[in-house]
């Protein structure tokens, strides 16, 4: 790493921490489960957004054949992945609080492993296995935190460690520039997820065709797909 940056990124991270700290529980939005497209198809309620889910698991699989190394990190990334396409498949197809432990789960699981991936690319692959381990059981405790006590910060900190660490440790460590800038990208494909998550409503009145949230999995999913692709070039 860079002279100087190496504590720079958990610096960060409890910054980040600290501020969710300071800003007290988030709650989930009592609304949260009335999404906008409940058109079905093929018998299946929901369908655009529970069939939309199809892809995570395709570019699980698709990674587990390509990546050709075995890291800890990116095995869990992995197989998160596989999991988020089935958790997120059951939920939507009758969203409720319980349904939804098990599409967040998969989905904490998938920011753990990317975590634990890109560090020990960045710092070396010593410890990676409990390293990887460590982030797991944080990323079933945080969503089981929200499920006990409905307050959502755990979670929500996990979903953003990933958008601010992995650029700073690929800079700090001088990760190529190819692979940094499909980082880059597959970051922002997130970030426009998240977004279109947050205006599920808003997309399908716009388009007339696509709701936020379907879209939201679709963007992700490229994000994933983008993640998987540079995996396997570099392996």
């Amino acid at each position: 790493m860079k002279k100087g940056t190496r504590h720079l990124p958990m610096l960060v991270a409890a910054l980040i921490g600290l501020l969710m700290a300071i800003h007290g529980p988030i709650a989930q939005p009592p609304d949260y489960h009335h999404f906008a497209d409940v058109r079905s198809a093929f018998g299946i309620p929901n369908a655009a957004d529970v069939l939309s889910n199809m892809g995570f698991a395709a570019v699980g699989l698709w990674g587990c054949v390509r990546v050709g190394h075995r890291q800890p990190g990116y095995l869990l990334f992995l197989g998160a992945l596989v999991m988020t396409g089935a958790g997120s498949f059951f939920y939507h197809l009758a969203p409720d609080d319980a349904r939804l432990v098990w599409d967040r789960i998969p989905i904490a699981l998938a920011c753990a492993g990317l975590l634990a991936g890109v560090h020990a690319r960045c710092t070396g692959h010593d410890n990676e296995l409990r390293n990887t381990g460590i982030l797991a059981v944080a990323a079933v405790t945080s969503v089981m935190w929200w499920s006990w006590t409905g307050d959502l910060r755990p979670y929500l900190m996990l979903q953003v460690l990933p958008l601010v660490l992995i650029p700073l440790w690929q800079w700090a460590c001088g990760t190529p520039r190819k692979e940094r800038m499909a980082f880059a990208v597959a970051i922002l494909l997130y970030i426009h997820a998240k977004a279109a998550e947050l205006h599920d409503h808003e997309v399908l009145y716009a388009t007339g065709i696509m709701s936020g949230h379907t879209l939201k999995h679709l963007l992700a999913t490229a994000a994933a797909a983008l993640i998987v692709s540079t995996l396997g070039r570099r392996a």
